[in-house]
């Protein structure tokens, strides 16, 4: 932020949440840090910039370096997904996801993708969304909300009966692995599209801690720049190989469903899209997964019920209600008093409402990023515990409260990552 602004009340805020940020610990498995040189790119005078169309194919003149960009990033970003086409205009992963589906799909087809009370995301067909009320989409499921297992059977019968033209891999709020294998050879088997929405984890495959779902054969991925990427907040749009199917998402992207890309975000991503080539990332990355798994120890041992029965990956879904009686409101809410943030969250098949539900999601990029190893996460879990089981202990939250900022303070939030 510059030092000096004229608009006192946003300086007031932006100082605000500087504090929030950097006296707290950030679960919320959605949300991490970008460095300071992502900042400065995204607040640079690229903002500036109208540059509708694609590199060498503007509207307007003065394009040289948005051109210049654009291609680094593109470039940048196939190299970390090892893909040949990108398009990283998307404005985030919402619109990513809408202008796959009108790429591809014409009204009424089918769209075959994770149930949202099983892991999967509101733009996977929730009915109040727009894809929703344009395109069809049915559903799979775990087979056992214990284990994380995807039924698969039933969603080779489902694809079967359906005819999907897309069949979608991806989530919100799961834990475990997807058998990408699988996705493909039943999508072959129906002839349909497949396409991975990895918003969660890109930043965990692009660093090889996790499965890239090119290497069994998908066609297409979609994803945030935010999250395990550690970008600004974006969207991205990257095809494996199919010229004709990059083709048609660039133009549904623009003009299709956006005017001018936002040139100060494009810069943002290049950024990110270069951190996230080093073997620094790599390590991070790896850390992550080691973060979670700590955590998930401490849950185990306590009898913490865990959808999926634990993870593979970088968040953990909670049944806090059906463990310790205490509402995913509730918890979010006792949380925010003692300096950790997360979200509460649906569980499979919840019998509670969404707005209280009987889940808790959490995860561990923005923690890592400070700096956090197993032994603080462990320290954290812990913590979490104590305060869910003594809820309404006021001595207890302020000295759990003292103890997090003295970890905050500890491990800063860092300014570069390279």
């Amino acid at each position: 932020m510059p030092s000096k602004m004229l608009d006192k009340l946003v300086e007031k805020l932006i100082k605000s949440e500087e504090k929030r940020q950097r006296e707290g610990l950030e679960l919320i498995p959605s949300e991490n840090y970008v460095s300071e040189d992502v900042l400065t790119a995204n607040g640079s005078v690229f903002t500036n910039k109208y540059s509708e169309g694609y590199p060498g194919r503007r509207y307007y003149g003065g394009q040289e370096n948005t051109d210049a960009i654009e291609r680094l990033a593109i470039e940048r970003a196939c190299k970390l997904f090892n893909c040949k086409f990108a398009n990283v205009q998307p404005h985030s992963g919402a619109p990513a996801n809408l202008a796959v589906y009108a790429a591809l799909l014409e009204p009424g087809d089918t769209v075959l993708g994770m149930d949202l009370s099983h892991g999967g995301h509101l733009t996977h067909g929730h009915p109040m969304t727009l894809p929703a009320k344009i395109y069809n989409f049915v559903r799979y499921k775990m087979k056992d909300p214990e284990t994380g297992e995807i039924d698969y059977e039933d969603l080779r019968r489902v694809a079967i009966e359906k005819k999907p033209k897309i069949i979608l891999a991806g989530f919100s709020a799961y834990s475990r692995t997807l058998d990408y294998k699988k996705f493909v050879e039943i999508a072959r088997e129906v002839g349909a599209i497949t396409m991975a929405d990895m918003a969660h984890i890109a930043g965990l495959i692009a660093a090889g801690a996790l499965r890239n779902p090119f290497d069994d054969g998908f066609d297409i991925i979609t994803s945030t720049t935010h999250k395990t990427l550690r970008g600004p907040r974006g969207g991205l749009i990257l095809t494996r190989e199919n010229e004709e199917i990059a083709k048609k998402i660039d133009k549904t992207v623009f003009p299709g469903i956006q005017g001018g890309p936002h040139m100060h975000t494009i810069a943002g991503k290049a950024v990110a899209f270069g951190e996230a080539l080093t073997p620094k990332f790599k390590k991070y990355a790896v850390q992550v997964l080691k973060n979670a798994k700590a955590m998930e120890e401490v849950l185990r041992k306590n009898n913490i019920r865990m959808i999926g029965g634990g993870t593979d990956n970088h968040l953990i879904l909670a049944d806090v209600f059906g463990s310790l009686g205490v509402t995913g409101k509730e918890a979010q809410t006792v949380f925010d008093e003692v300096g950790i943030t997360l979200n509460m969250n649906m569980i499979a098949d919840d019998p509670r409402k969404p707005m209280d539900p009987s889940g808790i999601r959490f995860g561990t990029p923005a923690i890592t990023t400070r700096g956090f190893k197993e032994k603080e996460c462990k320290r954290v879990a812990e913590l979490m515990i104590s305060v869910l089981k003594n809820k309404d202990d006021k001595k207890l939250k302020e000295s759990v409260h003292k103890e997090i900022k003295a970890l905050a303070k500890k491990f800063p939030i860092p300014k570069k990552f390279v």
